[in-house]
């Protein structure tokens, strides 16, 4: 179950993740045996599990981070592009680290496409945190930067 959502992430990029965050919720009761008046923050942390909607926004931004260094799929990798490679923003300061985003006709649809969804999801991020030097180091940022919710009491 869990590897279905990381493979149709772009797709869930624009639901409220409230009916698959109960599926993720009883998935933990279930390895934990846990009770179902326990609180579940503790668990999903113990488990390094996010939140569904943190866990599609980490997804989609592992993948834009592969499509920028060259190590996704060629299909994946021409629909994103930096706002430095338009002749017309490389003024910006910014330019060299954030994405372009596409306009689309249809919010439903359109801003569910991959292009769109992870150069969003990769816009939200700090400039450091995007110029990171190597994928495994971009993994490592999950538990600073996408499961905070769970850092708190």
């Amino acid at each position: 179950m869990v590897t279905k959502v990381d493979y149709c992430n772009s797709v869930l990029s624009g639901i409220y993740g409230q009916r698959l965050q109960s599926v993720f919720n009883a998935a933990a009761r279930l390895v934990f045996s846990a009770r179902k008046s326990e609180h579940l923050t503790p668990l999903l942390g113990e488990l390094h599990w996010l939140k569904v909607l943190e866990r599609i926004q980490f997804r989609l931004c592992v993948l834009a981070y592969r499509c920028l260094n060259g190590t996704a799929p060629s299909y994946l990798a021409v629909t994103l592009h930096l706002t430095a490679d338009l002749g017309s923003c490389r003024c910006l300061q910014s330019a060299s680290t954030s994405m372009v985003v596409r306009s689309t006709r249809r919010t439903t649809l359109g801003d569910r496409a991959f292009p769109v969804a992870a150069a969003r999801a990769c816009n939200t991020l700090l400039p450091s945190v995007r110029s990171v030097p190597s994928l495994l180091q971009f993994r490592d940022l999950k538990t600073s930067r996408f499961q905070s919710s769970y850092s708190s009491p």
